[in-house]
């Protein structure tokens, strides 16, 4: 379980690919890869893998850790893209008792989008995403959504019946100094994960109406 406040922006060092997926390994700056167990889990770009090997970094930062990104999950998200010296957004699975600074994230990519808008504004930029249509009941102004990883806040919901849904939210500063959306550029695959408590009400209401 996550919250979508994104702790590093880590670099692929390197990636190994066979017929069953991939092994990436990561390098840290800010988390230190040394206190990570092989068979935790780690957000990657938003998606829940399993740590399999670390290496430690110096004075207690840093470091390396490796991941095996099986080939369903290269086919569902955009780590298969992925290339070595790509950036990629970090969190570690949350603790017991810690702050919900986001909202609820599991890991658990739903689909992926692609950004069709980068707009200044101010300081901020405001970030257009092309959502599959399949996803837009789960979407909603003012709700949440995570991108990458990134938990951020629904600013409007454009559907649009006869394709995708085009879901707008606002990159404040940190949240551009501080993840890799900021190196986005229109085009850009993203990985995109509903509101898991909009998905539960559905299938609740499915059943009580049965």
């Amino acid at each position: 379980m996550f919250t979508g406040i994104i702790e590093d922006v880590g670099r692929i060092a390197s990636i190994a690919r066979d017929a069953d997926g991939a092994r990436l390994v990561i390098e840290t700056s800010d988390i230190d890869a040394g206190a990570l167990a092989a068979g935790e889990s780690i957000a990657v770009d938003g998606a829940c893998l399993t740590v399999t090997g670390v290496e430690a970094g110096g004075a207690g930062r840093g470091g390396r850790f490796s991941v095996y990104v099986s080939a369903e999950t290269l086919a569902r998200t955009t780590l298969g893209d992925r290339a070595r010296g790509d950036r990629v957004n970090l969190e570690r699975a949350m603790a017991l008792g810690d702050r919900l600074g986001g909202h609820i994230v599991q890991g658990h990519v739903d689909a992926t989008g692609a950004v069709v808008g980068l707009d200044p504004v101010g300081e901020s930029v405001r970030l257009r995403v092309s959502v599959p249509g399949r996803l837009a009941r789960y979407v909603v102004e003012k709700g949440s959504i995570a991108v990458d990883g990134v938990s951020l806040t629904v600013n409007r919901v454009d559907d649009r019946p006869e394709g995708d849904t085009i879901v707008e939210v606002n990159l404040v500063p940190h949240t551009l100094a501080r993840t890799a959306l900021a190196s986005k550029t229109v085009g850009a695959r993203v990985n995109i994960e509903a509101d898991i408590l909009a998905k539960h009400l559905e299938r609740l209401a499915f059943f009580r109406g049965s």
